[in-house]
């Protein structure tokens, strides 16, 4: 019986490595700060094909080492922004931001905790406390689902030092602010500010020629902390999907969320349910229809917005 324990404990390495997904291949790298740098994720859903790389994970270099904004959906990702890093510094990674709880931004963390143990792993208190009840391994699961088991030895890494609004963090040098405005896409959203490099990045708060779920989230928090967020005096900004941006970009996907959220509002305040009202909320809408997952997400952002509206007038 112990010889046969021993043989299944040698085993579980062998196990464990022949379940592991075959790497990422390496996407473009794109410098979009003084010392920060992007690489821009692809437009579609998660799938076998894109191996569920769909975020713009984003690393800073700073003095002491580097800091990482949203290492991606799986420890494949996590292993491709590594080794990007590695292209431009033999520097350690020393923090971690994760701008909100969906896993597709997050997942990666595993490869970075592996890799650097002592890195701090930052995130909002209330992502903190979903990952404790599990949220984590339900986006783990459909991480895995969508992709065909492309994202297979991923493990669940949540952040373990939490951040609040206004919190202010410097590393190497480097200032990073907080902001944070809740029930926004979710109710964790983290937008991280850093004044000497000009950036801001947004998390899924905005995207730019892609549309996500707002299942999580409410229009009417969204739309306010993109109005935190334009008060910053950034001029570049990372939205949590699609390419980087000035403020004409943010502001285009604000017009979104308010003009979609007043057209409900109106038709619903004519009686119309939410599928009769769709037609004319598609044809207000008519600059964004060739974004991605427009045909996808119009209809449940309608309903999420109808939902809202709702509730507020009871």
């Amino acid at each position: 019986m112990r010889l046969i324990l021993s043989s299944l404990i040698l085993l579980i390495p062998t196990l464990l490595l022949a379940a592991k997904a075959p790497p990422l291949p390496d996407y473009p790298l794109k410098q979009i700060g003084p010392h920060s740098y992007l690489i821009e994720g692809p437009l579609a859903r998660p799938t076998e094909e894109n191996q569920g790389f769909m975020n713009n994970p984003g690393f800073v270099i700073t003095q002491a080492g580097v800091v990482i904004i949203d290492p991606g959906g799986s420890v494949q990702i996590g292993e491709m922004v590594l080794r990007q890093v590695a292209k431009k510094t033999d520097q350690p990674i020393i923090a971690v931001f994760n701008t909100h709880i969906h896993g597709d931004h997050w997942l990666g963390n595993q490869a970075i905790r592996e890799a650097y143990p002592s890195a701090a792993l930052y995130g909002h208190s209330k992502m903190l406390e979903r990952v404790k009840l599990g949220d984590g391994e339900s986006w783990r699961k459909s991480m895995l689902s969508m992709t065909n088991q492309a994202t297979a030895g991923t493990m669940v890494i949540g952040p373990d030092h939490a951040l609040e609004h206004a919190d202010v963090i410097t590393l190497g040098g480097i200032t990073f602010h907080a902001l944070f405005v809740a029930e926004a896409h979710s109710d964790t959203d983290l937008m991280i500010d850093i004044p000497t490099e000009d950036l801001l990045f947004l998390g899924d708060n905005v995207m730019s020629q892609r549309f996500g779920q707002m299942t999580h989230g409410t229009f009417k928090g969204n739309i306010a902390a993109i109005d935190l967020a334009l008060t910053s005096s950034t001029k570049n900004f990372v939205p949590g999907h699609g390419p980087v941006g000035g403020r004409e970009m943010v502001k285009s996907y604000q017009t979104y969320l308010s003009t979609l959220r007043s057209k409900v509002t109106e038709l619903f305040d004519e009686g119309l349910s939410d599928f009769e009202m769709k037609p004319q909320i598609v044809e207000a809408l008519a600059d964004y229809t060739a974004w991605s997952g427009f045909d996808d997400e119009i209809g449940k952002h309608i309903n999420r917005a109808y939902l809202e509206v709702e509730k507020e007038q009871f």
